[in-house]
């Protein structure tokens, strides 16, 4: 076998995962906040990008230079001109006249001069009154109030109010103040600061504290000293394990914790299903006890922790905006106020390459170019595949926004994406984080993608949002002596034409949060029997209300 060489040309294709393609395949999952943040530290990292409202405008990537200097000259000179600027400069301003200039640089001559010219000494020209001199003075001594280094009154329209409102006291810090006058010892603080850290905005701590021992290096008893401390503070009830925990703190506050009290609260459970009468057999009271009881046990706080201030909650902002259009279709917009707005200055970089000489930081201001222009077309890249994705998802689901959710068809990310050919991965990270606000409501893009369910007839699939819609009208529409139950519900459906198993309505059913039929046929009785008992109380007070 003989070795050679030889020339070969071979053409292939390849992906190559570049860094700037990672970051934008990256760029397309973020939410608007996200986003925002991503983009405030590569403003601060880069100092040839900067924000298209930030001063005179800079030309885009690829775009001349001329649209600067253009807008400069019809702007003001004063807002975009230099502060080092000289007097010509600053005579071509439009308040400057031309016999101002003249007058600065004239030479007065000497103070002997100008006291013979004036005829008269100085000081009888430039004298002070006494109330400006003590204002002088004044005004050149030392503030002496708080109010005079700007914390109090002030007609300046900078001035905010609210930078002096008070911060909002959490949970954590109201129950730290009541720990520091609790506790004196530096070793029962410490167990009562880690307790009190473990608590979350309802007021409970974890039902296990087994391990607060072994971490903190102290005795289990410790440990329960201090928390049956931290049981006793403001608000009450807070600090407990579990709910019967929280209510019986708060019925030993108002000393209502008796055998039969404590009978109930341990037994919530038989109070949540309504079993009233195994109720008054574990209290060993009577009808008219157990409803006072239970009145009682509902006018306790079951969350004692939500009376204080917490996190904030973040609003949700929508990405695109869908509203009727005058033809009777649907308009598809972005929102552009969650859109970031960035330039690049190639300006400034066109004068710092004219003046660098050092090999280093000629390529780190190329680098910074070249990730300032690709940074520019990756979000415009994302913008449009955003709203090319939302145009597609108005379109297939063109009966829900129409007739409403019972119109909502399946669909799934492969229909989108071989309609606005696209990957499936693609779709699945632009429709991550991204809300729609329609007629309708608002809703993330991810809810319009549902899974189909067989249409008994034949005929063409059912979404699974809306057979979950159209379960939750049927029993809203149940009578109180008819509760339907879910195979009951099976065969109503069927009708309509769905073709769906037992457990996929017990499954939709306790997503949307609805109780089963045995729940549901006691809370309706229970309801309907408080109607039924309070247009009989209605004499009585009538009555005992009649004048003599």
């Amino acid at each position: 076998m003989a070795l050679t060489q030889r020339l070969e040309f071979r053409q292939s294709q390849s992906l190559v995962m570049t860094p700037q393609l990672m970051q934008a395949i990256k760029l397309l999952q973020l939410s608007n906040l996200d986003l925002s943040a991503f983009v405030e530290e590569e403003l601060e990292r880069n100092p040839l990008l900067e924000r298209a409202n930030d001063g005179p405008e800079a030309p885009v990537a690829g775009e001349p230079a001329t649209e600067r200097a253009e807008f400069s000259e019809s702007g003001d000179a004063g807002s975009y001109g230099d502060e080092g600027g000289d007097a010509s400069d600053m005579a071509s301003g439009p308040a400057f006249e031309p016999g101002q200039e003249e007058w600065l640089n004239r030479d007065l001559g000497s103070r002997t001069e100008i006291e013979q010219t004036l005829d008269t000494p100085l000081d009888n020209v430039f004298s002070e009154e006494p109330a400006e001199a003590a204002a002088r003075v004044a005004q050149d001594a030392a503030p002496t109030a708080y109010t005079e280094w700007g914390g109090g009154a002030s007609n300046d329209d900078d001035y905010n109010l609210e930078a002096f409102v008070a911060a909002e006291v959490t949970l954590g810090s109201h129950l730290a103040e009541q720990l520091a006058v609790a506790f004196s010892g530096p070793a029962q603080r410490m167990i009562g600061q880690y307790l009190i850290d473990l608590v979350d905005d309802a007021g409970y701590l974890p039902p296990d504290l087994g391990q607060a021992a072994e971490r903190l290096g102290a005795s289990q008893g410790d440990v329960d000293a201090v928390l049956s401390v931290l049981q006793k503070f403001d608000p009450p009830g807070v600090c407990a394990r579990n709910l019967s925990e929280c209510l019986a703190i708060q019925l030993r506050e108002l000393n209502r914790y008796d055998p039969a009290m404590q009978a109930l609260v341990e037994n919530l459970d038989l109070l949540a299903k309504r079993d009233i009468a195994s109720l008054r057999k574990l209290c060993g009271v009577d009808d008219e006890d157990i409803t006072d009881m239970i009145g009682e046990i509902r006018r306790l706080d079951p969350k004692p922790g939500l009376r204080f201030g917490s996190a904030r909650t973040q609003t949700m902002v929508p990405d695109v905006y869908v509203r009727p259009g005058p033809d009777g279709g649907w308009h598809v917009e972005l929102n552009s106020d969650t859109l970031p707005r960035v330039l690049v200055n190639q300006v400034y970089y066109t004068e710092l390459s004219k003046t660098i000489r050092k090999d280093g930081d000629k390529s780190y201001f190329t680098d910074c170019l070249q990730n300032a222009t690709w940074l520019v077309r990756a979000l415009d890249q994302r913008a449009r595949t955003i709203l090319k994705v939302a145009t597609e998802i108005v379109r297939q689901q063109d009966g829900f926004f129409t007739h409403g959710v019972a119109h909502l068809r399946p669909l799934n990310l492969k229909a989108v994406a071989d309609a606005i050919q696209m990957h499936e991965s693609t779709v699945s990270r632009v429709t991550a984080n991204k809300y729609m606000a329609t007629n309708r409501g608002s809703f993330e893009l991810k809810y319009f993608f549902t899974a189909s369910i067989a249409s008994a007839d034949g005929g063409e699939a059912h979404s699974a949002e809306a057979v979950r819609h159209h379960i939750k009208q049927l029993i809203d529409a149940e009578a109180p002596n008819a509760i339907l139950s879910d195979d009951t519900i099976v065969e109503r459906l069927r009708e309509s034409g769905i073709d769906i198993a037992r457990r996929t309505v017990a499954k939709y059913r306790e997503a949307m949060r609805i109780p089963s039929s045995v729940q549901r046929r006691r809370d309706k009785q229970s309801m309907l029997g408080n109607a039924l008992s309070a247009p009989a109380a209605s004499p009585d007070r009538s009555r005992d209300t009649a004048p003599a």
